[in-house]
């Protein structure tokens, strides 16, 4: 399954895991073959989606292999960042009007808000209208 090609990798996990679920009495090993092999195709077929990859191989604990996990782990903690960074910007888009009332140049604006002086003047600018 692993040397397959990416084509041929369905055809050839499908026997695999139906051997393994027939054969293999002990529940924790055949959950321990059937997420290894289900690794093996998250990364074999990047573009097939989880649901899709269920319904292909009736793999109804997907959800709760390790690469399952990690990935959602890490798409929570890139959703968190991106998050604060969009918090941080928003904060400092809204302190921009009230610089400008203290009387402070964009130039100082920018400068003191780490923002570029285009953005800083854009801001500015859909204040004043």
């Amino acid at each position: 399954m692993i040397v397959s090609k990416e084509t041929e990798a369905v055809e050839v996990a499908r026997p695999i895991i139906q051997k393994v679920r027939q054969e293999i009495i002990n529940q924790q090993q055949q959950r321990e073959l059937l997420e290894l092999l289900e690794t093996i195709l998250i990364y074999k077929l990047p573009k097939i989606s989880r649901q899709e990859l269920e319904a292909m191989f009736s793999l109804s604990d997907l959800k709760q292999t390790k690469v399952y996990q990690e990935a959602l782990e890490e798409g929570r903690q890139e959703g968190r960042q991106e998050g604060r960074q969009e918090g941080q910007l928003f904060s400092k888009l809204e302190s921009i009007p009230r610089m400008i009332k203290l009387g402070l140049s964009v130039e100082i604006i920018a400068a003191s808000l780490d923002l570029p002086l285009e953005t800083v003047q854009a801001e500015a600018n859909n204040n004043q209208a």
